[in-house]
């Protein structure tokens, strides 16, 4: 068990993250990002599994089956994709629903300080997208939120996560839709 690993990498990146939410104009995400790690449901096993250079959840997975501490955080953070999968009108399946862009933003903000955690020195503009590219084919996402998520991600592999930001803020100012 690694209390202190796990909370010095948990609170590592949620300021990360709430660093780039500010920089990006989403001050109430920002502070509110991630804040159900620190429940006793996310932060014990958190602390039980923990790696240090990827989420504990892959070594719950493993261990019991199945994830309980991500089961309740993809429930209540909605710059989860996994937030906004729901049964679709008429066809009786699960579908991707569209999500918001302010949480689109954060998951990008998220995405990127997730990567530069785990890589340390080996992260790049690029690993975000990367990482993402790893998972892409067993995701469930609206289309259109799916084509947001990925031409945000290749701004930030191409443009830098300065510029990137810059336009989520402008984008946001705008308006919600896409």
């Amino acid at each position: 068990m690694n209390i202190r690993g796990h909370f010095d990498t948990i609170t590592h990146h949620k300021l990360l993250v709430m660093k780039y939410c500010f920089e990006c104009g989403l001050y109430r995400q920002g502070l509110a990002h991630d804040l159900s790690k620190y429940s006793p449901t996310e932060f014990i096993p958190g602390c039980i599994y923990y790696q240090g250079d990827h989420s504990p959840n892959e070594a719950e997975r493993q261990a019991r089956g199945y994830t309980a501490a991500w089961l309740h955080h993809k429930g209540r953070n909605r710059h989860h994709l996994e937030y906004w999968i729901d049964y679709g009108v008429g066809k009786g399946g699960l579908e991707g629903m569209k999500i918001p862009l302010r949480y689109i933003c954060e998951m990008v903000c998220d995405r990127v300080a997730a990567s530069q955690i785990y890589l340390g020195a080996k992260y790049t503009d690029a690993s975000a997208w990367e990482y993402y590219l790893r998972s892409r084919d067993h995701y469930l996402m609206h289309p259109a939120s799916r084509a947001m998520l990925e031409k945000l991600l290749k701004m930030v592999r191409d443009k830098g996560r300065e510029r990137t930001f810059a336009y989520m803020k402008a984008l946001l100012g705008l308006h919600e839709e896409y």
